[in-house]
């Protein structure tokens, strides 16, 4: 079995659809798969999964945004989760 990509894994923790800061990521990672990334590392995960090689491996639609960047309610820092289309997507595909 090939080992997960820093990608691979940045788009497992997210698969939920939750929102999740870059520490939040990390922690994540570093909790479950034992890998330590820092934050420019996942910053770059999460602008791969954009591409469009990562839409094919992943199976997300081709166009239209797969990421969605939110404000923090507080005020400081952004929130990073995949779009809900992603879910409609992948339903269509059976």
């Amino acid at each position: 079995m090939t080992k997960p990509t820093r990608n691979d894994l940045v788009f497992s923790v997210m698969s939920n659809f939750k929102p999740w800061t870059f520490w939040a990521i990390q922690q994540e990672i570093a909790s479950n798969y034992g890998q330590f990334y820092g934050e420019p590392s996942i910053s770059a995960a999460i602008r791969d999964i954009r591409k469009p090689e990562a839409r094919k491996k992943y199976n997300l639609p081709h166009s239209g945004e797969v990421v969605v960047k939110e404000k923090i309610s507080s005020g400081r820092g952004y929130q990073y989760r995949l779009a809900n289309t992603i879910i409609n997507h992948n339903k269509g595909i059976k």
